[in-house]
């Protein structure tokens, strides 16, 4: 089997190598340079499959170009209800959360950073807001910058795991 990413080292790079781990078989990568060019592999039969945000892949599931078999997330996506996660498929240790955040460099004064995400945060709540994002599969869940850390922390940890337990080699 062979499997789309985005790039070596990509989100969805990532979610693919976690599920390959977790179910116990191999494949290739075939890394592109963005989310488009992999969907369009595996729309055309060229590659196997791909792991792909949900607002990436959901016009092409809406248009039956696309088959969603399983979400990577650790909860069903509210967007795709119907559809499981790896987890519960029976694949122990396969969810890989995509998220997007706002970064700044290190040295950023505080104040400067907990305004940015006060504002952020307001600039997510309105119920249009809402609504426009979840239209496109994306469910905001804005974190604390201590919360973020953490999380980040966790993303290394996690990655460095992955990329021994699939035998990656980096250059």
């Amino acid at each position: 089997m062979s499997f789309a990413s985005a790039g070596v080292g990509s989100a969805t790079h990532w979610a693919a190598e976690r599920f390959i781990v977790s179910a116990g078989f191999k494949a290739t990568h075939v890394p592109f340079r963005g989310g488009p060019e992999a969907l369009t592999e595996v729309m055309t039969g060229r590659v196997d499959f791909v792991f792909i945000g949900i607002s990436a892949g959901l016009p092409f599931i809406q248009n039956k170009q696309l088959v969603p078999l399983a979400v990577s997330s650790a909860k069903r996506s509210s967007t795709l209800p119907d559809l499981p996660t790896t987890l519960e498929t029976g694949y122990k240790d396969s969810d890989f959360n995509y998220w997007n955040g706002m970064l700044v460099p290190a040295k950023t004064p505080r104040p400067i950073v907990d305004r940015l995400y006060s504002e952020t945060t307001l600039a997510l709540a309105p119920p249009e807001v809402q609504q426009k994002l979840a239209a496109q599969g994306v469910e905001p869940a804005p974190l604390t910058p201590s919360e973020m850390d953490a999380m980040i922390r966790r993303e290394i940890a996690l990655n460095l795991k992955i990329a021994k337990d699939a035998g990656l080699k980096f250059n």
